[in-house]
This record gives structure tokens, C-alpha cells and sequence, in this order.
């Protein structure tokens, strides 16, 4: 886990992780929210609607910003402020590993936050998820 301080924090800090999203995920998932649009969990309707594989759920894949925050950018000291996310294609299990990236382009000084550009790439290397996250740095 980083433990940036809010002085550590410039214009152009980037972090990046990979992670996996794995079948157990996707059941646990509904549990937690009580989601059971079968286009996330019936293979068969998934395949009626166009798709080879169920559909990974949006809300489960963008739920790795929070580790972006919370364990790399800031990471120990982080509270998230607000998330702007724009969906840019499904995600599949078989898109792994999901590359999760986030870049600082803005510092206010006087709340102490910075705003974070992210982005959440496939293994091709295609978009799924892009947005902007403003992230505040709690005293140390």
C-alpha cells in the first residue's frame, strides 16, 4: 500500500495494477447487491443477446477504482470525493487481465484533493472504463 502525503502529489503522478475477474467474483457480487440480471449470470441468455461470454457487471469492474484510491493513489491516507464514470464497452472474464491506470491532472491546494484521470483497459489493450475521480488526502 502507498502512503503518498498530499505533498507528494504532483501533476503526472500515474499508478497502475493489473487485476483478475474471476467467476467467484461475479457470484459474489450478486449476492452482496441482490443484482440478478441474468445478462451477468445465465450464460444462455447472455448468448441470445448477442454476447459469446455473461457480461462481467459495470459496478464490479469500476469497483477497482477504490483500490486505485485506496491502495496506490494516494493509498493509505485517500478518501474518495467523487467518481464521473463513462462505461465504454462490456467486459468479459475472458478480457483478463484488466489493467487499471490513473494519472493526476489537477491540485487544489485548498481542500487538499487532487483529481485523478483513469482509464481500465482489456487485455487488448481496449478501453472499458475511463473517467475522473477527485480523491482527498486526509492529514497523516
Amino acid at each position: 500500500m502507498n502512503e503518498y502525503k498530499f505533498e507528494d502529489i504532483y501533476i503526472g503522478l500515474e499508478e497502475t495494477f493489473q487485476v483478475n475477474i474471476t467467476e467467484e467474483m461475479l457470484k459474489t457480487f450478486c449476492k452482496m447487491t441482490g443484482d440478478i440480471n441474468p445478462l451477468h449470470n445465465d450464460l444462455d441468455y447472455a448468448k441470445s443477446r448477442g454476447y459469446n461470454e455473461k457480461v462481467v457487471y459495470g459496478m464490479l469492474t469500476s469497483s477497482f477504482l477504490s483500490t486505485l484510491a485506496g491502495v496506490y493513489l494516494p493509498g493509505k491516507y485517500s478518501i474518495i470525493h467523487s467518481v464521473e464514470i463513462l462505461f465504454k464497452k462490456p467486459v468479459f472474464i475472458s478480457e483478463n487481465p484488466l489493467t487499471v491506470k490513473g494519472k493526476v491532472i489537477e491540485i487544489n491546494e485548498i481542500f487538499r484533493q487532487f483529481t485523478i484521470e483513469f482509464e481500465i483497459l482489456n487485455k487488448e489493450e481496449s478501453k472499458v472504463i475511463r473517467g475522473k475521480m477527485k480523491v482527498g488526502v486526509l492529514h497523516e
